[in-house]
């Protein structure tokens, strides 16, 4: 009767997972629609603001408010710069020279800078395999960031590389993090640094913002950037979570591989994206690289 129960709970969890995993790949898709209608200026401050009245109301919901530690100020600021000016604002902007596809497998790729950040700034170990998967991960980036080739098409490469960056970011965010979400908490500390981050964000979005014609977007245009401030930032984080509290690390992180395969069928199948040799080839390297990495 225990076991049966446990199998069920297991289920449970795993379909969170694919939802939430196909709530974190839409993301991609819309974010790609939504930047050719609104700067990613007023796109990022928008979606921010958004997010933080949803993660409010969690916080609201919970009867718990955040209340940092005075030593833990300088840690909280440069997490936020990296959250909200840096990867956010830097996705967005990036989005609008490349694919979903080459996004979600660009972000799929942060367990292994995860690995690497960690080795380099905080002398964790690394095993050979890991090493061997970070090679082989970085190799299928490289042929996914100049899939199409330098001459042939520069702006297709700038927003990779700006990707990239964004992805960069969220790596040193997820190691850094790791101390401020032990103390205060998953959903609390990603509140604080949402809070701070929309701040420091402020003065470069707020004049753009204040020109923007947003009586221009239409209805879909608004349900695009709500998907992004708070299904994407606010629902699927709390999704993933979940998942974490009931099984085992190792078993949620492999659904993140999932993530730019969902992103490309749906890219074919609603945006009419095309899919390169060269794309395949670099995914398959990349995502063998992650999992490599992961359970070496």
């Amino acid at each position: 009767m225990t076991e049966n129960f446990d199998r069920r709970g297991s289920a449970g969890v795993y379909l969170i997972l694919v939802i939430q995993s196909l709530t974190a790949s839409g993301t991609h898709l819309i974010a790609k629609v939504i930047v050719q209608a609104v700067d990613p200026f007023s796109l990022t401050l928008v979606r921010s603001l958004i997010a933080l009245v949803g993660m409010t109301i969690v916080l609201l919901v919970r009867g718990r408010w955040f209340h940092l530690r005075r030593e833990d100020w300088g840690l909280v600021l440069g997490l936020s710069f990296l959250a909200i000016p840096v990867n956010q604002f830097l996705f967005l902007y990036g989005m609008r020279f490349t694919t979903p596809s080459n996004a979600a497998l660009l972000y799929a790729t942060t367990p292994i800078l995860v690995l690497l950040f960690s080795h380099w700034f905080l002398a964790e170990p690394l095993t050979r395999r890991k090493i061997h998967g970070v090679m082989l991960g970085f190799l299928g980036v490289t042929v996914v960031i100049f899939e199409r080739g330098v001459d042939a098409s520069m702006q297709f490469v700038y927003g990779n590389l700006i990707i990239f960056v964004a992805v960069n970011a969220w790596g040193l965010y997820t190691v850094y993090g790791k101390k401020l979400i032990a103390r205060y908490g998953p959903i609390e500390a990603s509140a604080a640094t949402l809070f701070v981050g929309t701040l420091l964000f402020l003065p470069f979005g707020v004049l753009p913002a204040l020109s923007f014609p947003f009586e221009t977007l239409t209805p879909a245009n608004w349900v695009q950037i709500a998907y992004l401030g708070l299904v994407t930032s606010v629902v699927a984080y709390l999704l993933w979570y979940f998942a974490l509290a009931r099984i085992e690390a190792a078993k949620v992180a492999l659904f993140t591989n999932l993530q730019p395969i969902l992103t490309t069928v749906l890219a074919v199948i609603l945006l009419g994206q095309g899919i390169t040799v060269l794309f395949v080839v670099g995914g398959l390297l990349a995502i063998g690289g992650v999992i490599l990495a992961q359970f070496g």
